[in-house]
């Protein structure tokens, strides 16, 4: 084969969401990962870019895993032209099935309320895809086996390794002509309360890696007594606990953490009311692949008995009425969108609310926005006072921090060649280059968006 490889930087780069990587070989072209921009709107209107390649090239697109901020892009993909097929493992599609069609539902919405109510500078404004866009991009979804190697061609092979964060999540080793590219995807925590403990790559000639959290470590908590302690505060208020979830792997440990204080007795029966329609079909994923966690049957069955799960719209405002103290736990898990809005606009404005974040807040976001201490939100055109106290729990972040990456890396037997920091903002992204320089002396770089690499393979 031709000996050259190039990789173009589509996403991740220099920031955490996007992920999407091309590499271009003779024999093979291969799209890593495929997701959408979120948080600032400068990022967000990057999904509205057509993508500076040539789309109906791709042969292949594999998945690390389910996030939008992975696969959220694919359905566009589609509209430019890509016709290959989409591949990932089985937990992972089943995920992204989810995700894409929630997030097509959203789109639409999104584009019917602004149409109905002139708030758009398009006419008329266009969902960023369809239902229909989606179900036709899951029709490419072709699952394979973790730990198995995958030939493309006559030179190029790739196998998925499981790596924790969430359900099905992988990161993939891609072998062109006898050397080895490796994408970490996202890397999950050691000691998970759901997940096993990532595998980690032994070699690889060229290394991609998230670098999220690479500028921190996440604090030594008592996550089960900072919860109970939070619960009983709220009981004493007579208020509310509203945590926002993501529906995916969070919103599951949630539920899990709070049946294990229950059954301890650390906090007494307060009603748990679920309301994520995407969190509880992902519920549907954990019971499909018990291979894939820790839970036994036993124990998912009375998680899932312990809450309330809420089906409908109507459910969720006889939940807002319900003047009892209680958790709700509600998507999205960043406060763009979804079922937590509906809580925090009645809720948010009331001294006895507690407002919990439990993940990662990217910049842009009113996740972020309430992290920083905001003293008003803005939810449709409307600002509300935040009078709710806003607290925050770092350690159930399902991304690795600096030392459990240093650590993911640390069983790489040979030296890199190079090593790209992709999945993070610039002081983190830098900040992890710094210590991979003076743990290992590896070569290590920061791509920015739409860089290009060429390769001697």
């Amino acid at each position: 084969m031709d000996p050259h490889v190039k990789v173009t930087f589509l996403g991740a780069s220099s920031v955490v969401t996007g992920s999407k990587f091309f590499i271009e070989t003779s024999e093979k072209n291969i799209l890593i990962d495929c997701g959408m921009f979120q948080g600032l709107k400068e990022l967000r209107k990057l999904n509205w870019t057509p993508l500076p390649i040539d789309v109906s090239s791709i042969d292949v697109v594999l998945i690390t895993h389910g996030h939008l901020d992975h696969v959220g892009y694919l359905p566009r993909l589609l509209k430019e032209g890509f016709k290959g097929k989409i591949i990932g493992t089985a937990p992972t599609l089943a995920i992204a099935e989810i995700i894409l069609r929630d997030s097509a539902k959203i789109h639409e919405e999104d584009a019917g309320r602004a149409n109905d109510e002139k708030f758009t500078k398009h006419t008329p404004a266009l969902p960023f895809y369809t239902l229909e866009e989606a179900e036709r991009t899951i029709l490419l979804f072709q699952s394979e086996k973790e730990d198995l190697w995958i030939n493309l061609s006559e030179h190029i092979s790739y196998r998925f390794q499981y790596n924790g964060h969430i359900l099905g999540a992988t990161f993939i080793e891609l072998d062109i002509n006898a050397k080895r590219f490796v994408f970490s995807g996202d890397i999950g925590r050691s000691d998970d309360y759901l997940l096993e403990n990532p595998k980690r790559p032994e070699w690889a000639d060229y290394l991609f890696i998230e670098s999220t959290y690479g500028n921190k470590l996440h604090p030594e908590e008592d996550v089960e007594q900072l919860l109970t302690d939070i619960i009983l505060e709220t009981l004493l208020k007579k208020g509310n606990l509203i945590i926002p979830s993501f529906a995916v792997e969070r919103l599951q440990v949630l539920m899990f953490i709070l049946y294990k204080l229950y059954q301890k007795n650390k906090i007494p029966n307060i009603p748990v009311f679920v309301d994520s329609p995407m969190g509880n079909n992902v519920l549907d994923v954990f019971a499909k692949f018990p291979n894939w966690h820790k839970l036994t049957d036993s124990e998912y069955n009375a998680m899932y008995n312990h809450a309330n799960i809420i089906e409908s719209y109507k459910e969720t405002l006889g939940t807002i009425d319900d003047k009892r103290s209680k958790i709700i736990i509600a998507g999205s898990g960043m406060v763009t969108g979804g079922r937590v809005l509906t809580y925090l606009q009645q809720l948010i404005d009331k001294k006895s609310t507690t407002v919990l974040l439990v993940g990662y807040q990217a910049e842009g976001t009113r996740g972020r926005q309430l992290f920083d201490g905001a003293h008003e939100i803005k939810f449709g055109g409307k600002y509300y006072p935040v009078k709710a106290s806003v607290k925050h729990l770092q350690s159930l972040s399902a991304h690795a921090d600096q030392e459990e990456l240093l650590n993911w890396m640390r069983k790489i037997v040979n030296i890199p060649e190079k090593v790209y920091l992709i999945h993070g903002e610039p002081s983190a992204s830098d900040a992890l280059r710094v210590k991979i320089k003076d743990v290992f002396n590896w070569n290590v770089t920061i791509p920015k968006l739409y860089d290009v690499e060429t390769f001697t393979v």
